[in-house]
């Protein structure tokens, strides 16, 4: 299987690690050394140089003024912002966008897309439901009376929500549909309450209660739920192989000049070893990673719907950047734990990004259920 990137899509992950190359890991608060959340406030700096630099319109069309690049050149980018612990809604706004271009009213989306590719609207996603345990369209209720819809129900643990101009979030109708909402943070009958993550950032529990919108503010196209669900876990994958990546680096600098009975434990075979394990779980990362990607921006068949990809992709990138960032701690000895030491703020993301969307066991057996569905052979 040929992965190789197109100029275009070369040339996005070039400006991203030249805007993500600016972002020292030292500088990222860390949730070891702050009480409650680590900042108010998303990076604002950083997203006005995302903005300038044209990549938070990567894929939208031309005419909304973006690149019109597809979900590789996306996961390019994101790869680079999970090196550098990124503290922007990039993945959310992004995937959001792009349902939006394909599902969402015309004018919607001529009121919403070239705002976004310009940084002047951050868009978030709601996508654990009320527990994280249950479809997460199940939280919310939708229910129309003409031209207008209502919506009640709660979204819990959504990122970046209180940072965010509008949150893009599934319900269901009295059919048991799912819908798609774009509700801005402000609207009456919204109401946040402040959560905290695994990294330190600021979510929120989101309740609606009596929401009126319109019909212009609402997708009711049955495909949407899902591209948005199977866009956010890819860019997911994406950001865990960038992580498990810079911290592999870290660890081989490390090993590399710490040194005993005077040698450079990198020449160990113990550590050799898990070092070596610990790359091949990133080489698997990745080759599921873009394979998933290329499923969502191509038509191509397969055995397995393109749920199953993504799927695959979700369960190494959960298992192995945990195996990396533990490998990486143990390997490191005291000076993982260290907080003057960048290492710890690695590993509170890469819990994070293993939990989001669902951790492995969630993953295999939504895998199960597709294979019971299309049998193989």
């Amino acid at each position: 299987m040929d992965f190789t990137f197109t100029e275009e899509q070369q040339a996005a992950a070039e400006a991203a690690g030249a805007v993500f190359s600016r972002v020292a890991p030292d500088t990222v608060p860390s949730p070891a050394l702050t009480p409650g959340a680590v900042a108010d406030d998303i990076d604002r700096g950083l997203w006005r140089t995302l903005a300038d630099a044209d990549l938070l319109g990567l894929c939208l069309d031309p005419a909304h003024g973006g690149a019109g690049l597809d979900p590789i050149a996306l996961c390019l980018v994101l790869r680079e912002a999970g090196k550098a612990l990124a503290r922007v809604p990039l993945l959310e706004t992004t995937a959001a966008a792009l349902v939006l271009q394909t599902y969402a009213d015309p004018t919607l989306r001529e009121e919403t897309l070239p705002r976004i590719g310009r940084g002047e609207l951050v868009l978030t996603c709601a996508t654990a439901g009320r527990t994280g345990h249950e479809p997460a369209e199940l939280a919310v209720t939708a229910t129309r009376d003409g031209e207008h819809w209502t919506l009640d129900g709660t979204h819990s643990a959504v990122p970046w929500a209180p940072s965010a101009d509008r949150i893009l979030l599934p319900a269901h109708t009295r059919n048991g549909n799912a819908v798609l909402a774009l509700v801005p943070r402000d609207h009456p009958g919204v109401a946040p309450a402040d959560q905290t993550s695994t990294n330190g950032e600021r979510y929120a529990e989101v309740s609606l209660d009596a929401v009126h919108l319109t019909d212009r503010e609402m997708i009711t196209d049955p495909d949407a739920w899902e591209r948005l669900r199977l866009l956010l876990t890819v860019g997911t994958c994406a950001q865990a192989l960038g992580l498990g990546e810079r911290v592999l680096t870290m660890t081989a600098a490390y090993t590399g000049t710490r040194e005993q009975f005077g040698h450079p434990v990198a020449t160990f075979q113990a550590v050799a070893v898990q070092a070596a394990d610990r790359y091949t779980d990133l080489r698997a990362m990745e080759a599921t990673l873009w394979q998933a990607a290329w499923r969502l921006g191509t038509d191509a068949s397969g055995a397995l719907p393109p749920a199953g990809d993504v799927a695959v992709a979700k369960i190494w990138a959960a298992e192995g950047v945990r195996r990396v960032v533990q490998t990486a701690q143990h390997l490191h000895g005291g000076f993982g734990a260290d907080t003057d030491y960048p290492l710890h703020r690695y590993h509170a993301w890469a819990k994070q990004l293993e939990l989001a969307l669902g951790p492995a066991p969630a993953h295999e057996e939504a895998l199960g259920d597709l294979l019971a569905t299309y049998p193989l052979g």
